[in-house]
Order: structure tokens, then sequence, then C-alpha cells
């Protein structure tokens, strides 16, 4: 890990705390003792098992990709990538290192350059797509609780997904039109023409139009290997809903035991979406107040929904980090690469 990111490490665990003490500014602190002491921690550990297992099923589906491309890679090099992915996601602004250092972490393994990319694509975007799905779905369970209680965050999350579904659209456009893709893109481009210097602007082209051939290429491997595209998108639909439904066995922890599966798991998936859209690693800061508000009509009682937050916080974005760091200090194996 490079310094700069050290240095954001740091930084992204002293907002973190900074955020969790002005959290507790209208709290007692003998009722936040209290509040652990009387935590029911299995259903602590099954929370801390929902993202364990999240992590898990991802890295299955990276050995799935690869198994009929590499028999060497094991699932040791296999949940490597998960962790490190999480790691470089929680310390970029909207996500942004995550890819690239899964595929470090594959060609680490062995893995070559294109075939680690393939594998990384075809992950990507049925991803994508599963929470686009996943939003639909609590879109009509959810939004009208989000809508009442705070006008500005239904509007967060309509600016969520209409990103997660750009994206989507437009790897789908490069997959089955990618001519027209081209065409759009360079007209998008355009004003770097206008403002900018002519060779600058050819320079964007050029690397745009690489970059698309590049993907619409890797795309009809893709077409390919259908049923297992199928499979990966099941299993990808159970690992998201192991990850929304941590702050259910969260509230079981700490005694909220009257409310709805359903509804909280759906609440989850819009704040998740929420989150992609702050431009701050980890949407710090986003995340807790938008956690807050909308969980505060489940818990009536301050410290706890202070409680709540700091343990959503650990286990969906710290843990994770924490993990990762682990991961990228055990180098895999050197092996000749295929």
């Amino acid at each position: 890990m490079s310094r700069r990111n050290k240095i954001v490490l740091v930084l992204m665990l002293l907002v973190g705390i900074g955020i969790f003490a002005y959290s507790l500014r209208n709290v007692k602190l003998s009722s936040l003792v209290h509040d652990i002491q009387t935590l029911r921690w299995e259903w602590l550990l099954v929370a801390l098992a929902c993202i364990i297992i999240y992590l898990l099923i991802e890295a299955v589906i990276v050995q799935l990709f690869m198994s009929e491309r590499d028999d060497d890679f094991t699932f040791k090099d296999a949940i490597r990538v998960p962790l490190v992915e999480q790691l470089f996601n929680g310390l970029t602004p909207f996500s942004t290192g995550g890819q690239p250092a899964q595929l470090i972490a594959m060609m680490q393994s062995g893995v070559e350059a294109g075939q680690a990319s393939s594998v990384l694509l075809m992950k990507f975007v049925i991803f994508q797509s599963m929470i686009v799905i996943n939003f639909l779905i609590s879109l009509v369970i959810g939004f009208h609780f989000i809508a009442e209680k705070l006008q500005v965050l239904s509007l967060l999350v309509v600016f969520g997904f209409l990103f997660h579904l750009a994206v989507v659209v437009g790897l789908l456009m490069i997959m089955y039109w990618n001519g027209m893709t081209k065409k759009l893109v360079n007209l998008l481009i355009k004003p770097v023409k206008w403002w900018g210097s002519k060779d600058k602007y050819e320079s964007i082209k050029s690397n745009l139009d690489e970059k698309i051939d590049s993907f619409y290429k890797e795309s009809l491997k893709m077409k390919q290997e259908g049923f297992k595209l199928v499979k990966v998108a099941i299993m990808t639909l159970i690992q998201l809903l192991f990850y929304y439904l941590i702050p259910y066995f969260i509230m079981l922890a700490l005694g909220v035991s009257h409310v709805n599966v359903i509804m909280v798991t759906s609440l989850h998936v819009l704040i998740v979406m929420i989150i992609s859209l702050f431009p701050i690693p980890g949407g710090s800061g986003g995340a807790e107040y938008s956690f807050s508000v909308l969980f505060s009509s489940f818990i009536s009682v301050n410290s706890k929904l202070v409680l709540a937050m700091l343990l959503w916080r650990l286990l969906t974005y710290y843990f994770g980090m924490f993990a990762g760091m682990f991961a990228l200090a055990f180098e895999p194996k050197k092996r000749k690469k295929k």
C-alpha cells in the first residue's frame, strides 16, 4: 500500500472517530455502557457472519470464473481478491480503487492480465445489474418511508439509482451496440476539442475507443458463458442479501425485535444507494447521517441508535478494510503465468 493510501486510511479512521464522538454529544456514557453490556451477542455474531459470508461468496464467484481458465488458481488466491477490493473501495471516492486493486491482486497470483480483466468485467456487470434489481424491489417497499422521513434523501436515492442504471446501460450498450456507443462517447467529449487542444482531444478519443473495443472483445467471451452467468447472478443476489440483512441482526442484538425484516432490509438497500453518491471515501458522514435518520423510527433510544450506527459501520466498512490490510500483507505464492 502506497504512502498516500496509508495517509488516507489514517484520515478515514480519524473521521470515523470524529463522527462517532459527535454523535455521542447528547448521549450519557452510562447509557451507552449499559447498552453494550446488555447486547445479545449471539445476534451480533450472526451479523458478523453475514459480512463474512458476503466476502466468501464473492471469492467463490471469482474461483468459479477462474475454474476453466486456470486450474492452479486456489480458493486462497480467490479470497484475497474481494478483501483487497474492500480495502481500496474504502480508501477511494466512489469506490473507484476497488477494480484496479482486484486486477493487481489476481496478477500477483499469476493470472494473465487479459484473463483477470475478463473475469473482473463479468463479475462487475453482474454485480451492478443485481444492485439495480435489488434497488427496484426496495424502491417499491421503502421509498414512501424515505419520502415521508426526509425529502432530500429521497432525491439522493433517485440520483443513486440513475447513476447505477446508467452504468449498467452503458455496459450493455458496449456489449451489444459497440459502434453506436463509440459515436455517443465521441460526441460527449467534443467540448474538449472546442475548449482544449486538438492533440488532447485526439489522445482522449483514442484512449476511450481502445477501452471500448477491449471491453467489447471481452464481452464476446462473456456471452459464450450464459449458464455460468445465470449461476453467478443467483449467487450474487444471495451475496447481497446477506449484506443487506446486517442492520436487522444488529437491531436484534440491541433488543429491538418488533421490526419488519423486509422493511429494514429494503431501507438498507436504499442507504447503500445513497452512500454511493458521496465523493468522500466510504461515504463517511453521509452514511452515518442516512442510517441515523432512517432507523431512528425503529430505535427510539438515542444511545442504542448511536451504538447501532457504530456497529453497522464497523461491520460494513471498517471490517472489510482491516481484512483487506491483512490480505495485502500476505502476498500469494509466486507461480508461473499460464
